[in-house]
């Protein structure tokens, strides 16, 4: 890597753990300087400005995210075995995230009423991956594990749902049960949509050793 690649990465990566604890309005150049023991010039010559970092910032969480959540689920077999690869690959990263923090759903907050590039790198990114789940439920629908008449927006919306439930009640109010009340969440939705092939699919993936499925 390239002298200057590597320190624009020790950067970010310092701005990721300072945007995951502070929000990305925390972020300025100043702190980053600090934090890292740089100049504010030698930050500065990286990015270019505050809002630049925001969104350089928002990217590299966006990577990490699909590699942790995405990348590693697509290997499982299509159908409910996916799906419940997404979401619990998903959960874990929440549970991680309970003292650091989520920054699509932070950025949200921060940024939902306040148009601008930083909101439009946040939005992007979230649709992204919005995208990615619902293609997963859609072909969950064609191989047959869900019924026919399944909802794909409903079952996206509800998912989603679920991890927003889970974050706020993990991270706000500390409540020791929120993971166990979100896969249970899971279940309840899969009962609902699955079919009699999907909970043969969705068991026969489940039996394979713990190691396998992370």
């Amino acid at each position: 890597m390239h002298k200057g690649q590597q320190t624009r990465a020790i950067i970010l990566d310092a701005a990721l753990g300072l945007a995951s604890h502070m929000g990305l309005e925390g972020l300025s150049i100043g702190a980053l300087a600090e934090v890292t023991g740089m100049s504010k010039s030698g930050v500065f010559a990286h990015f270019g400005s505050r809002e630049e970092l925001q969104i350089a910032v928002v990217a590299e969480y966006h990577g990490k995210f699909e590699e942790e959540v995405f990348f590693a689920s697509i290997r499982d077999p299509r159908g409910l075995p996916r799906l419940r690869a997404l979401f619990e690959r998903w959960v874990r990263r929440v549970s991680v995230e309970i003292d650091s923090g989520c920054l699509y759903i932070s950025g949200a907050v921060e940024f939902d009423d306040r148009p601008g590039p930083v909101r439009d790198a946040l939005v992007s990114m979230v649709k992204a991956w919005q995208s990615a789940l619902r293609k997963a439920i859609v072909l969950a629908l064609e191989e047959g594990h869900l019924l026919p008449d399944a909802d794909v927006e409903q079952i996206l919306f509800e998912l989603h749902g679920l991890i927003l439930s889970l974050h706020h009640d993990a991270r706000f109010l500390r409540n020791p049960g929120a993971l166990a009340r979100a896969g249970q969440g899971f279940e309840r939705m899969l009962n609902q949509y699955a079919t009699d092939a999907g909970r043969q699919a969705d068991r026969k993936a489940l039996a394979k050793p713990a190691a396998a499925r992370r």
